[in-house]
């Protein structure tokens, strides 16, 4: 039976526990779970993690309020190691696992803290990174706290970068980019990065340089990919407006390669580009036998685009696996991609030699049994073709 007390003797039961505790972590771990027992956690959230942080109740800012009533046991004034914030976080983990209706309390707690960085010193503001850090890497904290960090006032005083710094150094620690990176997807913190700068420092060159320099190259390279990323669906999206618009092929086409020369994009890339964007313009049947019908229609009617961008045999190349994957992924195609592909050849897009190199080494995992007995006909008849012709150019030359 849960025995319930006014804030005040709240306070005193939770300080009182962590002085006889002192820095046995274990030991505040179980006076934590007992506790939830006979203390009101659910009502008095706030007031446990703010002890549990900084040892006392926190005003607006940041700073302990006037109320004496704290303890010397907590984050901000343990040893500033990893060992140390990880036996913390264990604390918070067991504890939040044990009372689960404290998980969003918590998180609130997360963000309300970012948000009272400049109340802390250097040392509680390094402690709190380090901590946010682990309990990122190991699911306890959702990214989307990270929002606190675009706080225009931390921002112009450079302690949202700073701070940064620490909390990734310590997720990455614990898992890995790859990691970092899905969680930062999965709650739209991926392409935000940038807002820990001011504006006038919101460039790919000031990001990299600033987190290289403070030894976390992998978290440049990944704001790199994403702006790389970014740009690719911006492209993808100005040519599909272009294409619906009905620009005339010769523009798109000068618009595109404009494009490779600016945003230094490679043609390889390009032609993927093209062909989503063409891909995207069409209702798709769902009847096999029609949207083959029609998969031939469009990429007939756009051919000329698709041939400007595949100059180089590994373009070629691309456009093959790009229809590879295509048809695989959208299973109405699976039967369209031999026709598709002796369309492109026909139309000059791709070269035999394209097709052989696919056929024979080249091609994806995805649906190959499938490609490939499609392709076993054609790609026969292109290997005759090419006896015949090396065999008429030798009796030529006899």
């Amino acid at each position: 039976m849960k025995f319930f007390c006014f804030f005040p003797q709240f306070q005193e039961s939770v300080v009182q526990g962590l002085n006889q505790t002192g820095t046995d972590l274990e030991a505040v771990a179980k006076f934590l779970d007992f506790s939830g027992a006979k203390l009101d956690y659910r009502r008095y959230a706030e007031t446990l993690f703010d002890i549990l942080v900084a040892g006392g109740m926190l005003a607006p800012g940041g700073a302990l309020s006037d109320d004496m009533t704290r303890t010397n046991f907590c984050l901000f004034t343990a040893p500033e190691d990893v060992k140390t914030m990880k036996a913390y976080a264990q604390v918070f983990n067991k504890l939040i696992r044990r009372y689960k209706y404290l998980e969003k309390g918590f998180e609130e707690e997360i963000k309300k803290l970012l948000l009272f960085l400049n109340g802390f010193s250097e040392s509680e503001r390094n402690k709190l990174a380090m901590l946010t850090g682990i309990l990122l890497a190991n699911g306890n904290l959702s990214a989307s706290i990270l929002s606190s960090l675009f706080n225009d006032n931390l921002v112009k005083e450079g302690l949202s970068p700073a701070f940064a710094v620490k909390l990734f150094k310590s997720w990455i620690s614990e898992k890995d980019i790859n990691s970092v990176a899905a969680s930062l997807r999965k709650v739209g913190m991926d392409n935000r990065l940038m807002e820990l700068f001011p504006v006038n420092k919101r460039s790919y060159d000031h990001f990299s340089k600033y987190f290289t320099d403070a030894g976390l190259k992998e978290l440049s390279d990944f704001a790199r990919n994403q702006q790389s990323l970014g740009a690719r669906k911006e492209l993808q999206k100005e040519l599909q407006e272009q294409m619906s618009q009905g620009v005339s092929f010769k523009e798109i086409i000068a618009y595109g390669k404009e494009e490779i020369k600016k945003s230094s994009i490679s043609e390889q890339m390009m032609i993927g580009i093209v062909w989503t964007s063409v891909m995207s313009l069409v209702e798709w049947n769902k009847k096999e036998e029609l949207v083959t019908e029609q998969a031939i229609k469009q990429l007939k009617q756009h051919s000329p685009l698709l041939k400007a961008f595949t100059t180089q045999g590994l373009s070629e190349l691309t456009l093959l696996l790009r229809v590879q994957e295509y048809c695989y992924d959208n299973i109405h195609f699976m039967k369209a991609f031999q026709k598709i592909v002796l369309l492109l050849y026909k139309v000059e897009v791709v070269s035999e030699e394209a097709i052989l190199k696919w056929y024979t080494e080249a091609h994806l995992a995805k649906g190959k049994s499938v490609f490939l007995e499609q392709m076993k006909k054609f790609v026969e008849w292109l290997k005759n073709a090419e006896e015949e012709s090396e065999s008429e150019e030798e009796t030529d030359g006899d």
